[in-house]
């Protein structure tokens, strides 16, 4: 079975064309799956519905290869997953309109997409990584931001000293049981150590007359 997938980044674009070419290609109007998304974003309802709904045996077509891809390593990943799951792979229109996994020339092209998608890859974490050296050179830190303000840490750590129980300071504070624990724990850690207590020296005795007596 031919199962289609449509794509325009905007709903001021129209599917007539990708709609026309696939159908003229085999593909029945009641198995074609439509998206008006940017090709960016990778997670979209139609295509993750068309996924889902095909089959062993089954063959995705589109119209070209960037209606289904956002970049070399999501159409890599989503052409490894049909393989894996024995569905075929159609490009009606540009680059790849005649790639077949089965002959040696599909399989030098999907050599050469790996090739492509691993360089790309390496590019996104060296952009990733420079992007955090120099956060931190101006004085920025990474990482997800505390879910609580720092006010609010203190109203925690404040109903905690006042005997609240864990569950009703989340609950007052709207967040989990967890956060609050994670946030007494570091106002514990924050905490200068209590200084030693003082010892006063001990009260010297003497003997009187054979007695031992304390000296006031």
């Amino acid at each position: 079975m031919l199962l289609g997938y449509l794509r325009v980044s905007t709903k001021d674009q129209k599917f007539d064309l990708q709609r026309d070419t696939l159908l003229a290609a085999g593909v029945e109007e009641r198995y074609c799956y439509y998206d008006t998304a940017s090709g960016a974003k990778q997670s979209r309802t139609g295509l993750d519905a068309c996924l889902k709904a095909l089959h062993p045996g089954d063959t995705l077509v589109v119209w070209k290869l960037d209606r289904i891809a956002r970049s070399l390593v999501h159409f890599l990943g989503i052409l490894q997953d049909l393989q894996g799951r024995d569905i075929g792979f159609r490009i009606l229109e540009g680059v790849g309109a005649q790639m077949n996994p089965a002959t040696s020339e599909g399989k030098l092209f999907l050599s050469m997409l790996g090739a492509f998608a691993e360089f790309e890859r390496t590019l996104i974490r060296e952009r990733v990584v420079a992007g955090l050296a120099a956060a931190r050179a101006r004085g920025h830190k990474g990482g997800r931001q505390p879910k609580l303000s720092a006010a609010q840490q203190r109203q925690a750590q404040a109903m905690k000293a006042g005997n609240m129980p864990i569950t009703e300071i989340a609950r007052t504070l709207g967040c989990s049981r967890r956060t609050v624990y994670n946030v007494l724990a570091q106002g514990q850690a924050g905490k200068p150590e209590a200084p030693p207590p003082v010892q006063e020296p001990p009260v010297p005795y003497v003997h009187r007359n054979g007695v031992m007596a304390r000296v006031e």
